[in-house]
């Protein structure tokens, strides 16, 4: 299965929108003309001042794009309102709702809170901390989640391995050390991303460096345990199982010996990892070692989807990006 390829013709189909918040960096329009001229999208829109993303296309064809500058929109008053009911118990008053949601990330994330948008990609220039930041304060995490979290989709290139060659791994980008609590949310929402991605029904194992009890009772091991008792608590009817090592959940030969009659055995394809280092190693060690192809990290646990980039990203990597953030709009 090619995962890029297949992303941009479930998005083609969906006809989803798309606000780009960055709208006057390079590879932001390059990639807003991209979606528009291979019609990915429904509707493309760039935030920032008309002028800027002119002077800034050097010349491409922006003919179909929707820019807004966030600044002089008309739906300044009804975003502004709207941002000042979800903070006001935080203290927030009506004048810094006003001049605080003309922040070209908060007015995105606000396009998508109240329809007028189906999904949010940004992080070219931005770091993860604040497109997390606009996701958390103004879309919000999915019901019965409390978690925002990240997974890269690995495609192996041998259909060996998860659904079609195709693996989950998750969180390898954003919480370092995840509760008990967090990897259940990261455990449901690697659920829901890996089966609205690639439309496989996820099974997912819950990594450690023990397997069912073999680590004692180390902190790190309890931990793991008790996110599987509380995502089995919370989504009784996922494939689960935990906690496993890397080879007792992939190797039905070795699971069946150290797990016996493991409702996940030969057929994992969702791995949560401990711990952001392990899974960022985990990852890499798969791309680099094994030749796989790491598409992401995508964001998860929102209520609407939204996706960070890296400020190294190409043009491609947007486009790319956008419509798979648009496939998971569709649930």
């Amino acid at each position: 299965m090619d995962f890029a390829r297949t992303m941009k013709e479930k998005a083609k189909n969906l006809q989803k929108r798309i606000v780009l918040p960055e709208g006057s960096e390079e590879r932001t329009i390059a990639a807003a003309v991209e979606l528009v001229k291979q019609r990915y999208a429904k509707e493309v829109t760039l935030l920032a001042a008309r002028d800027d993303v002119v002077k800034n296309a050097k010349g491409a064809d922006l003919s179909g794009i929707t820019i807004i500058d966030p600044t002089t929109s008309e739906w300044l008053p009804e975003f502004a309102e709207a941002y000042y009911q979800l903070r006001k118990h935080k203290g927030m008053t009506q004048v810094q709702a006003a001049k605080d949601v003309r922040h070209f990330l908060r007015f995105g994330a606000m396009m998508v809170r109240l329809g007028k948008a189906d999904a949010l990609v940004s992080g070219a220039l931005s770091p993860t901390a604040d497109v997390l930041r606009a996701g958390l304060m103004i879309i919000g995490t999915a019901s019965g989640i409390k978690t925002a979290s990240s997974c890269f989709i690995m495609d192996t290139h041998n259909e060996k391995w998860g659904a079609g060659g195709l693996m989950s791994f998750s969180d390898c980008a954003v919480i370092p050390v995840p509760t008990a609590e967090q990897l259940s949310d990261i455990a449901i929402a690697s659920a829901a991303t890996f089966k609205s991605l690639v439309g496989a029904e996820p099974v997912v194992a819950m990594l450690s460096f023990s397997t069912k009890g073999s680590g004692g009772d180390n902190e790190n091991v309890l931990r793991v345990q008790e996110g599987v008792r509380i995502a089995r608590e919370k989504a009784p009817g996922l494939r689960l199982d935990g906690e496993f090592q890397a080879d007792a959940a992939l190797i039905p030969a070795i699971t069946e010996r150290k797990a016996p009659g493991s409702p996940i055995t030969g057929k994992v394809n969702t791995l949560v990892f401990p711990d952001l280092g392990a899974g960022n190693i985990g990852y890499k060690l798969v791309q680099r070692l094994a030749g796989a192809d790491a598409f992401g990290p995508f964001l998860q646990g929102f209520a609407k989807p939204i996706s960070d980039l890296s400020r190294g990203c190409s043009v491609e990597d947007i486009v790319a990006t956008s419509c798979v953030t648009m496939v998971q709009s569709a649930g």
